[in-house]
């Protein structure tokens, strides 16, 4: 081999998984809009249309929803069962602050996107993500909801992909599992479950690798449809949620850390590197450690830290359920499917309840996103969409995660009366 093809062959190698999703829209861009017909029709054996690689990668997703989402519940809830016990009023504290705060986060993605409305010329037809006989997005209600979560089956739940039921079990199954006694059995669950969820985030980077294609697909089906017009849409997808986040941000974090006299300087100097590798990897794990030493520098006990940043990783998700809110309703405005606001807030408690434990990596949102669409029978196409410009998203989603479970440790020592006192000066 040549040094000129060793040399391309290196180069190629250094393009991650972000770029090569922002090169394969560019180039589904430019068929969507040269070749048009190629997006539209059906073409046999000889030259398939574009749309069935779209099709694969949004198959190969929903392989993994159901494990995924199972595993991580039960490690996040049952997981934290004797650290619980232990800390008593810390855990009951923390995981009220964590649901009032994620529930506002869902309320300011919902308001923006409802007042903006940045899928409505997006094209992406009305058919069901599932064909089965789901819960419909439009006649929701509360019974309904109800009698669907409780499964009657855990394999028929799993392969209709009926993510509520698989919540359901999952929080049954981890609280029941918190209350056996430690020993072998526990242990041997706990792992087994623990290993599941690392097994399918591999499974995902796996799959993300067949993303380019999939998504390049799925963008020249787009254009092909709905025209260039589409991509201002995505633009204004991507500047709503970074403005729904400023405004989460400045209307919910800043007036909590003012309520509990958080020392905010200090705050914004600690927890600024550990921000800023959050944005740049788009992982909140990437930023755990660092964040966590910030916070004890700050005067966190550590005792505090240790506890109140890993579960907020599981349950104080800020950015992501805020996406969510956004991107969910996104893509029933794409696709023409008008959503009562009773039934936007039934998905938005699906969605409270199906970001729990989902692990602090690139892209496992859209994994969640997934559930809820095929839970609420939206096109599934939407994802395919998204993924696009997901990587703009994520960094943003990301980064607000690590502000906001690094401002709960604060508040919670603040509550705690064990914020140490060199921190306390504004």
């Amino acid at each position: 081999m040549s040094q000129g093809a060793a040399a391309r062959r290196g180069w190629l190698r250094r393009i991650g998984l972000s770029q090569w999703i922002l090169i394969s829209m560019a180039v589904g861009i430019v068929i969507g809009w040269a070749f048009p017909e190629s997006a539209r029709a059906q073409h046999g054996w000889a030259a398939p249309d574009l749309k069935i690689w779209a099709t694969l990668f949004l198959r190969m997703i929903k392989s993994l929803i159901v494990p995924l989402i199972f595993g991580t519940l039960v490690v996040g809830i049952a997981g934290h069962g004797d650290d619980m016990k232990r800390v008593g009023r810390l855990a009951l504290r923390s995981i009220v602050y964590f649901e009032v705060v994620t529930t506002l986060a869902l309320v300011v993605g919902l308001a923006v996107v409802n007042l903006v409305r940045p899928g409505v010329g997006v094209s992406l037809g009305a058919e069901p993500a599932a064909q089965t006989a789901g819960l419909s997005a439009a006649h929701a209600t509360f019974s309904t909801v109800m009698t669907h979560t409780v499964p009657q089956s855990f394999f028929e739940a799993a392969a209709n992909n009926e993510v509520l039921q698989i919540v359901f079990l999952a929080i049954i199954f981890a609280v029941a599992l918190s209350q056996v006694p430690a020993g072998k059995g526990k242990d041997t669950m706990l792992a087994f479950c623990d290993g599941l969820s690392q097994v399918m985030f591999k499974f995902t980077a796996i799959v993300m690798w067949f993303a380019p294609i999939g998504i390049g697909a799925a963008i020249a089906v787009t254009v092909g449809t709905s025209g260039l017009d589409v991509l201002r849409r995505l633009a204004v997808l991507v500047l709503s949620l970074y403005g729904a986040l400023v405004v989460f941000a400045l209307a919910v974090l800043l007036p909590v850390a003012l309520t509990f006299k958080v020392p905010v300087r200090r705050f914004i100097a600690a927890v600024k590197e550990p921000w800023l590798i959050a944005f740049t990897t788009a992982s909140s794990e990437a930023a755990l450690p660092l964040a966590m030493e910030r916070m004890e520098q700050l005067g966190v006990p550590r005792r505090i830290v240790a506890f109140v940043i890993p579960t907020g990783y599981s349950f104080n998700l800020d950015g992501t359920t805020l996406y969510l809110a956004l991107a969910s309703v996104f893509v029933a405005q794409a696709a023409g499917m008008h959503m009562p606001l009773g039934t936007q807030l039934v998905m938005m408690l699906t969605l409270m309840l199906t970001s729990k434990g989902v692990a602090g990596v690139p892209r496992a949102a859209l994994v969640i996103l997934s559930g809820a669409l095929t839970q609420f029978n939206l096109p599934l196409d939407g994802v395919a969409i998204l993924l696009g410009v997901d990587a703009f998203m994520d960094m943003a989603r990301t980064s607000i995660n690590v502000l906001g479970n690094c401002l709960a440790s604060v508040v919670m020592a603040r509550v705690e009366g064990e914020l140490a006192p060199a921190a306390t000066d504004a």
